[in-house]
């Protein structure tokens, strides 16, 4: 498969786990993500962007939870092997012309840099679930994963936003980004159900915040209804949930999410590619926070799986 039909595949799989989701539990597809807590190789590395989004949602079709995928051959460098018939999942990697580094030992997957001449290539991984020899990594990654929600990751939750150092104004009943003044507001704590819808409400709104000329310069110009308004909820979106992933906390429900519909549904059925953009936005936004933070992506667990 060639990227553009792995675009297009995974874009037309999201419309409809957004209009399924729509109809009854307002459940999107990123939640999967967040839910299942960032994809990582066996050797450690994590996915990014797009390939981020599409490994959860692959592993949650097949009732897989322990988000460890890598290719054939690594599988069998960590003395593993992929069961006969296993049917392999298209990643995506952006691989500059000049790079020379062989297929075999590039796991982590796709980020969008704007400034080199890339091309998009597709390679084939399987999940820990389709492997023989990989019991032990199945289980520690479950219980890792079993520790979401607590009051540890609520605390560095908080440790999180306040060393981004955003401008935060708690109360009212709606959450938002107000670029005029350049700070966020949210609800107080009291009004949602649990601490961590709290801390992933906060999460979608610093996403915005990363969003000025003088931060990540994306374009905040649109007004609601229009596609780049839609666009930016989206990045929003997806960078909260990539934030939820890696902290090991839930994501909230939005029924809100009724009045962005459409502008999502037109943004991705306009262009296959608009969701690696998307995607690759939402990263960089999640980079930028991390960076902010000092945060650091631990993949040492992975490694000691």
């Amino acid at each position: 498969m060639n990227a553009n039909d792995l675009f297009e595949s995974i874009t037309n799989q999201i419309i409809t786990d957004i209009e399924t989701g729509a109809a009854g539990t307002w459940r999107m597809p990123w939640h999967t993500l967040a839910e299942a807590g960032t994809p990582v190789s066996i050797d450690g590395r994590t996915y990014r962007g797009m390939n981020a989004l599409w490994l959860p949602m692959v592993a949650a079709a097949n009732d897989w939870t322990s988000g460890m995928w890598a290719t054939y051959r690594s599988w069998q460098r960590n003395n593993a092997q992929v069961r006969r018939g296993a049917k392999a999942t298209q990643v995506v990697l952006w691989k500059s012309t000049a790079d020379t580094t062989p297929d075999d030992d590039i796991e982590h997957g796709d980020d969008l840099p704007s400034r080199r001449r890339l091309i998009a290539r597709t390679y084939s991984v399987f999940a820990a679930e389709q492997v023989d020899g990989a019991d032990e990594i199945i289980k520690g990654r479950n219980e890792r994963l079993a520790t979401r929600d607590t009051p540890e990751r609520i605390d560095a939750a908080d440790d999180y936003f306040a060393a981004v150092g955003a401008t935060v104004i708690e109360g009212g009943n709606r959450a938002y980004y107000q670029p005029s003044t350049d700070t966020i507001h949210v609800p107080p704590l009291a009004q949602f159900d649990h601490a961590a819808h709290h801390a992933a409400t906060k999460a979608h709104e610093h996403i915005h915040w990363t969003g000025p000329a003088h931060r990540l310069h994306r374009d905040m110009s649109g007004r609601f209804g229009s596609d780049s308004y839609a666009a930016e909820e989206l990045v929003a979106e997806l960078g909260a949930a990539m934030w939820c992933a890696q902290t090991g906390l839930s994501s909230i429900t939005r029924h809100d999410h009724a009045s962005y519909l459409a502008g999502w549904l037109r943004v991705l059925r306009t262009d296959a590619r608009a969701l690696v953009t998307v995607a690759s936005r939402a990263q960089a936004a999640v980079d930028y926070l991390n960076t902010r933070a000092g945060h650091t992506t631990a993949t040492h667990e992975e490694n000691a799986a």
